[in-house]
């Protein structure tokens, strides 16, 4: 398939702003977002840029998605790097382990998988996500302890006693050595990324319309839904 050089240009100048902003949206970049839109052989150029770069390019509405592959730590998060934002100074494996199950027990508490859309729930406060997390801890710990898999009741094992080491403070806390300053970073964190709004002084959580995409298009088929629900305990 021939390119000429017009669309080899406008296609490296759509892959370079994904690059810089990790999405392009219809109303603040309309001739870039139509280009990849209205053209194919665009759309392909891109595409091969992002597959080349190890990430995908998605078009959710009227917003164009660089994702990177779980395995790409160039444009993505690495390990280490997720340990040293999320986790106190000297973390180790259970800790780090700990943040994740924080942020899918984030993601089941708004999305129940159903439906035109998989959003269940506007809101939700900071205590009860902290409630939520101890609980599906214990759940997690006590079911895992009466069936054949040792390794899922060691994970929900050490993940409890992480959490139980941590302070119990008043709100306001940020320190990450307590419950309150743990659960402030993770969400920053996911504010960071343009994945929640975080109302400290009402201590209310909101998910934004990127992560409400990419649950309905991506992550939330019904295969992906149960292996969620499954680590959780919940199935």
């Amino acid at each position: 398939m021939a390119y000429d050089m017009e669309e080899i240009r406008i296609s490296q100048e759509i892959f370079y702003y994904l690059l810089e902003k990790h999405e392009l949206r219809e109303e603040q970049a309309k001739e870039l977002y139509r280009a990849y839109t209205d053209n194919e052989q665009i759309q392909n150029l891109v595409q091969s840029q992002g597959e080349a770069a190890q990430a995908a390019i998605e078009r959710y509405g009227s917003v164009i998605y660089l994702i990177p592959n779980e395995d790409n730590y160039f444009l993505g998060f690495s390990k280490a790097e997720l340990k040293a934002v999320l986790c106190k100074s000297g973390a180790v494996d259970r800790d780090y382990y700990l943040s994740q199950f924080v942020i899918l027990t984030l993601l089941v508490e708004f999305y129940d998988g159903q439906g035109s859309s998989s959003k269940s729930r506007d809101y939700m406060k900071v205590g009860e996500l902290q409630n939520s997390i101890a609980l599906r801890l214990q759940e997690g710990a006590q079911q895992s302890s009466n069936v054949e898999a040792e390794e899922l009741e060691i994970a929900f094992s050490n993940m409890l006693a992480a959490y139980s080491a941590l302070r119990s403070e008043e709100k306001g806390s940020k320190a990450k050595t307590t419950k309150e300053g743990f659960l402030y970073h993770v969400l920053k964190f996911l504010e960071k990324q343009g994945l929640i709004d975080y109302i400290e002084e009402d201590e209310m959580i909101k998910t934004s319309q990127k992560l409400d995409n990419f649950m309905d298009w991506n992550l939330l088929n019904q295969n992906h839904y149960e292996r969620v629900l499954h680590v959780l305990g919940v199935m």
